[in-house]
């Protein structure tokens, strides 16, 4: 066992994130931690990380366990390099031996210069440079709040490999359900401060958990009928005269006294958009430029009523640049873009807008609206708020006491709150539970009118997504029929002809009269072998010696008679490259 938590309790506040709980880690345990935002997740790993300590009950591990930590909010010192941050926890020595490999980490994570300061990084670039920091330390567990947060696809799908072949103990906070699937062999759920914990990957923990809920409704109908036929037996007015009759009575009052189960709360999301007119949004040779980087080229496009549009490239490439000009907060250097009369943009974007902690939370979403027509009929901002799993207590509380992912789905619902009909998405399912992902999925494949979605949850693309256009280095945008799915295999198949090209003209090149030499280690074979082969025969001829003088003594003739075959198999074996290496000599001398 590698870590182990044992009755523990977690409060933040007036509330109670963990409730007298166990955790184990075993070798080779890959633990994938789910639950609605604000349930504590976060809270639990720096908890595992011995980062902050418990209310209540132990978090133990080996002294010899060491444990690398990402947290979700990592701390920089920003006068650092990106390398001087990476290797800051560790010595000199440490750093001349890894160097090389957290510069090619760096370099896969769309990190090439290491010598830039951490303060002129966005927030996703800080994040990757945590993750190579995390990934670099040499740990036997591994504790990553959320990990696939800011990487494109490329970049999740060779984090995803390492993380398969490593072979300590992992846990990690992550959203992204394929991540989840190929990755994870342990679930564990918090939900209402306690741990239910599943041996599967993503898929088979939703069929468990389905079964799980059946067998609680099952159980409390059973507890209901008897509730019923016990309620009765006592309506009749049997007295409590035999201890039988006590004994039934104390049974009824114990099963009436028992909790029914809980159901899982979930995000409820309504469609609530305005009036869209036939003309949507023009865009017209578009093209943009970053101090001589181009990001953008001569795109133009008509969004069309019901476009469902995923938006992939690597990071840096321009998609978000592109969501920008669309909606009006960047100029273009060259092309329009035509918005309609009637268009009114939703933009969820990747930082979010700033939002006043001091603020709270009902006032927050009063000021968006005092309600919204939806066609369930009209919701006040109370209902909707309710419907985002904000109860009343949590309305009243400031938005500084929300959790990351809290925060996150209240800049969604004050998005929604404003009935947009045009929604423009960028990386809308960073820091987003996956309860509310599904929900979020479910609604927006209903919703009516079109979304633009910057992403590469790929899940997220594949359930939404109806064309793909991918964002190219240079600013060429390529559009696909499809989802996520669909675009990779394409992609995949126009890859193929152009390799299986390179490889044919390869072949037609008059191949090169290869030089015949010894490697390295046939050279230094070569000059010891016919030592090796002495030495071989001169102890062969001391253990036949020995068997002849061993007498009647059947052991000790038994362990040489072994020595011998084995000592003889040797020989056989040297003897045999005795003649290869000869044999390459003489070519060898031929050819000069």
């Amino acid at each position: 066992m590698l870590l182990s938590a044992e009755h523990l309790s977690i409060n933040f506040g007036s509330r109670q994130l963990l409730e007298d709980v166990n955790f184990y880690l075993n070798d080779g345990d890959k633990v994938g931690i789910i639950g609605i935002n604000g349930t504590g997740k976060s809270t639990f790993l720096r908890v595992l990380a011995q980062f902050i300590e418990p209310d209540g009950g132990t978090v133990r591990r080996d002294p010899n366990v060491q444990v690398s930590f990402l947290s979700q909010n990592p701390d920089m010192d920003d006068d650092a390099t990106v390398l001087e941050q990476v290797f800051l926890s560790f010595p000199k020595e440490f750093r001349a031996l890894n160097e090389y490999e957290a510069k090619s980490m760096l370099n896969r994570l769309g990190i090439p210069d290491t010598d830039r300061k951490i303060e002129t990084l966005s927030g996703g670039q800080r994040k990757r440079v945590a993750l190579a920091a995390a990934l670099i330390h040499p740990a036997d567990v591994l504790i990553l709040d959320e990990p696939t947060n800011h990487l494109d696809t490329e970049m999740v799908a060779w984090l995803e490999e390492r993380l398969r072949r490593w072979t300590g103990g992992l846990i990690m906070v992550t959203h992204d359900r394929y991540f989840l699937e190929r990755v994870a062999n342990h679930i564990t759920e918090l939900d209402r401060a306690k741990l239910y914990h599943y041996e599967a990957n993503y898929s088979k923990y939703l069929e468990l958990k389905e079964q799980r809920a059946e067998y609680a409704l099952a159980g409390e109908r059973k507890r209901q009928s008897i509730l019923r036929v016990e309620r009765e037996w006592i309506m009749r007015g049997c007295r409590a005269r035999t201890t039988k009759s006590k004994d039934r009575i104390e049974r009824y009052e114990a099963m009436k006294n028992q909790a029914a189960p809980e159901t899982d709360d979930a995000v409820q999301l309504a469609a609530a958009s305005s009036r869209l007119g036939k003309k949507i949004i023009e865009i017209d040779d578009l093209s943009k430029a970053f101090d001589g980087k181009t990001v953008l080229s001569h795109f133009s496009y008509g969004v069309l009523r019901d476009d469902h549009i995923g938006i992939v490239g690597h990071n840096g490439v321009g998609k978000s640049t592109l969501l920008n000009l669309i909606a009006g907060l960047l100029t273009p250097d060259g092309g329009s873009v035509d918005v309609g009369a009637t268009v009114k943009i939703g933009y969820f974007s990747q930082e979010g807008r700033e939002l006043d902690l001091d603020q709270r939370v009902f006032d927050f979403i009063r000021g968006i609206s005092d309600e919204v027509k939806t066609e369930e009929g009209t919701l006040s901002a109370k209902d909707m708020m309710e419907r985002f799993l904000f109860p009343a207590d949590l309305q009243s509380v400031p938005i500084g006491r929300l959790s990351g992912g809290e925060r996150r789905r209240l800049y969604l619902l004050s998005i929604l709150m404003s009935a947009p009909n045009v929604l423009l998405l960028d990386e809308p399912t960073n820091d987003l539970d996956v309860t509310t992902l599904s929900v979020l999925e479910d609604y927006l494949e209903t919703f009516p009118g079109p979304i633009l979605a910057v992403s590469h949850d790929r899940f997220f693309l594949d359930k939404l997504a109806e064309q793909i256009f991918a964002v190219e280095d240079g600013g060429r945008v390529e559009r696909y029929t499809g989802n996520w799915s669909d675009y990779a295999k394409k992609r995949k198949a126009a890859e193929q002809p152009a390799a299986a090209e390179k490889s044919q003209r390869e072949d037609t090149r008059k191949p090169r009269e290869k030089k015949l030499k010894f490697t390295f280690k046939e050279q230094h074979e070569f000059e010891t072998i016919d030592d090796d082969i002495a030495a071989l025969e001169a102890e062969l001829e001391t253990v036949g010696a020995e068997m002849s003088a061993c007498g009647s003594d059947y052991v000790k003739l038994q362990e040489l008679t072994e020595k011998q075959e084995s000592l003889q198999a040797a020989l056989d074996e040297k003897t045999e490259r005795w003649v290869y290496l000869n044999e390459l000599k003489e070519q060898i001398d031929a050819q000069e």
